[in-house]
């Protein structure tokens, strides 16, 4: 169906008044021509946010964590079917308000960068490879794959966005030609050039100088020109506003609504577009301008299939949201994301304990489940909650909250009473004790978080250390100081110091279970007794000394994630065990006439339990000074294994893959000699030592 032309003829037939209106987030309706008033704002990052129940999935991280493209297209299925669901029960009844329309402005493929920043949970980790595939996936399965879109996916924010938050309204964010065609824009491109993304929004900050919402470079030479997008462009919200109020670039409203439409800017999440009649009387746009920029509005419109009675997605049915089926996805989900990076041989917990202690600000507390973007789920289920539902009346569970998440003063601590007396009596009585710390969306988060506060610190959003509370620090140091096994499950977005817990003699276990969804309690239970096997892995770089790490402000890659880091990771990238062992062999890799390289690698389940692995394949250019510092993930492929089980995984990596990124910011052959590394980690020498593994390594050579 050409939705081009349908749009070029809808639009013909509208005044320059409601071309004009039609720019806006909050789109009036034209009755004459039977066009529905719309609204372009809806959420979707791990279900349908801010309009009432959904599913809720773990947040982007946690997703990160799976290693799983496939399960991303499912996740993303899920959250476009209850969108279409809500949107055909409100659309019924004229409510078209805010959060209720079908253009989902999810994902968010920003690199986590600094592990510093706020919103670094709502991404899906720092390497660009990784970001790209979960992205597709993702945006796959939120579009469908019918005549129509199911809903419409929208990556954000282009580009060069992550931190700080506190300045994001007045940020340059100045980066190398090479950084950013080496790391910062791949995963947008994979989003648009093989995912198909319908929508691009942009970020708040400047890149190199240019307002990412009025940037000829980032949105008409890179987006458009060199990658053909044919969707929509939005910014993000009052983000055109700062171009005078804060950025300074323009000196009007007028101006600032010309600069971001005339360099692509199709839809206004704000107010500034009021001022696009203004701008046009002064020449500062042409009618022209408006009229594509509505031509593109009204084509995603036709795609959604919001004009044509006969689009089956219009009988998807209310049920289907927070149905059993997609709560069910999303345990599963919560499941794979969970990665365990200590275990004294304590895990899986025997289901006969006669006592435990389960303590600690997050144990039983839905805020770490549900982190921001989301909606309301049909049913909670805390860590303590889903322990007591696995166990059952025959283990006597002793809890208590042990401290408050963040606020409490030290002083109080100490006093007689406290809730630090009662966790360690709690501890003491049962021997053994489940210790549920981190944060939650209050204490990192987006800009204007006024509750985001370490201590005396406030930080409207990122975090300023790596550090755990003083609240949190003094109930484990107490708990520590005990003796009693602790197992202690980190709920955070990203990464925190874990190396004291690590490297106490006590502290057996540690398992990062993320913002893990609203039914997150029941996958930290399963995990913890053994009725499922931990398979996730890191989508972020555990750093040991936090003072190694550079000035946040500084977008430079140089000693930042895995690629580029110069010492050596308290957990690295890609790291993650399992109750079973996994063993290697047989690595293949073949050069194709077209400069692809096909890897095979034979893996074999040599435990006792039933696990997934997740392989995955790394590639480090032996020649180019080009070259990034370290290696690069090149392919990942999750694969469930029997015990006794093997399996031969088969991958094709492209010619591209094997490309350096100059300082132009082209990218091109160089060097002929490559290592390739298949295994369960990434080669390094860490990642070895914890997992007691070795990926295979074999030399291939190309363009001779």
């Amino acid at each position: 169906m050409d939705f081009e032309k349908r749009a070029r003829e809808l639009v013909g037939q509208m005044t320059l008044e409601e071309k004009a209106s039609q720019l806006r987030f909050d789109a009036p309706a034209i009755s004459r021509l039977g066009i529905p008033r719309y609204h372009w704002w809806n959420e979707g990052l791990h279900g349908v946010a801010r309009a009432g129940t959904a599913t809720m999935f773990p947040q982007a991280i946690g997703m990160a964590a799976m290693f799983d493209e496939d399960m991303m297209q499912e996740i993303g299925a899920a959250v476009g079917m209850e969108a279409r669901a809500k949107y055909n029960a409100y659309a019924a009844r004229e409510d078209r308000d805010i959060y209720k329309g079908l253009t989902l402005w999810s994902p968010n493929v920003n690199i986590f960068r600094d592990p510093r920043w706020g919103r670094g949970h709502e991404t899906f980790g720092e390497d660009p490879y990784l970001s790209g595939r979960l992205g597709v996936g993702f945006i796959k399965g939120v579009q469908g794959d019918g005549e129509y879109l199911l809903a419409a996916a929208c990556a954000k924010h282009f580009a060069v966005h992550s931190g700080p938050e506190e300045k994001r309204h007045e940020f340059d964010a100045r980066v190398s030609q090479k950084d950013l065609w080496e790391t910062y824009l791949p995963a947008f491109e994979a989003c648009v050039e093989e995912g198909k993304v319908e929508g691009v929004m942009g970020a708040y900050n400047r890149t190199n100088g240019e307002p990412c919402c009025g940037s000829k470079t980032l949105i008409q030479d890179i987006l458009k020109g060199k990658w053909n997008f044919d969707g929509y462009f939005v910014s993000d919200c009052w983000a055109i506003k700062d171009f005078h109020e804060n950025h300074q670039v323009t000196e009007t409203a007028a101006e600032s609504a010309a600069m971001a439409l005339k360099n692509g800017c199709d839809i206004n999440c704000g107010n500034t577009y009021l001022h696009i009649l203004s701008a046009c009387e002064k020449g500062l746009v042409s009618e022209e301008d408006i009229t594509q920029a509505a031509v593109h509005a009204l084509r995603t419109r036709l795609r959604l299939g919001l004009f044509d009675p006969e689009c089956s997605y219009h009988n998807i049915p209310y049920e289907t949201v927070g149905c059993r089926k997609h709560r069910k996805l999303a345990i599963k989900a919560a499941e794979k994301s969970m990665v365990l990076l200590k275990n004294d041989s304590i895990l899986p917990l025997d289901r006969k304990l006669r006592k435990l202690a389960v303590i600690g600000p997050n144990a039983d507390s839905r805020w770490p489940l549900i982190a921001n973007y989301h909606g309301t789920a049909p049913r909670y289920v805390t860590v303590l909650e889903g322990i007591e539902n696995l166990l059952g009346e025959e283990t006597r569970i002793f809890y208590s909250e042990g401290c408050h998440t963040m606020k409490e003063k030290v002083e109080r601590l100490a006093l007689p009473g406290d809730r630090i007396s009662e966790a360690v009596t709690a501890a003491k009585e049962a021997g053994i004790a489940i210790v549920c710390i981190g944060l939650d969306e209050r204490y990192e988060g987006e800009q204007q978080d006024l509750g985001n506060r370490f201590d005396e610190a406030v930080s409207m959003a990122d975090k300023p250390s790596l550090d755990f509370p003083k609240s949190q620090r003094c109930m484990l140091e107490a708990l520590i100081e005990t003796g009693i096994p602790l197992v202690v499950v980190n709920m955070s977005g990203s990464a925190m110091d874990l190396k004291w817990l690590a490297q106490a003699d006590c502290v057996k276990a540690i398992l990062q279970a993320w913002y893990p969804g609203a039914e997150g309690g029941t996958a930290v239970a399963k995990i913890l007794f053994g009725e499922s096997n931990p398979s996730g892995r890191l989508p972020v770089t555990f750093y040991q000394p936090e003072d190694e790490l550079p000035p946040y402000e500084d977008y430079s890659m140089k000693n930042r994630t895995y690629r580029y880091m110069e010492g050596e990771a308290l957990y690295p990238f890609g790291f993650g065990l399992s109750y079973t062992r996994y063993k290697y062999r047989d690595l293949v890799c073949l050069p194709g006439e077209d400069g692809n390289v096909h890897v095979s690698v034979t893996v074999k389940n040599i435990g006792n339990l039933y696990g997934e692995e997740v392989v995955q394949v790394y590639v480090k250019n032996l020649d180019s000074p080009l070259a990034v510092r370290n290696h690069s993930l090149c392919a990942f492929v999750r694969v469930g294994l029997e015990a006794g089980q093997e399996r031969t995984v088969n991958v094709c990596l492209p010619a591209a893959a094997f490309y350096v990124v100059d300082q132009n910011g082209d990218r091109r052959p160089d060097g002929r000699r490559f290592s390739v590394f298949a295994g369960g980690s990434q080669p390094d020498a860490r990642s070895c030592r914890l997992m007691d593994s070795e990926p295979l390594a074999a030399q291939v050579e190309l363009w001779p």
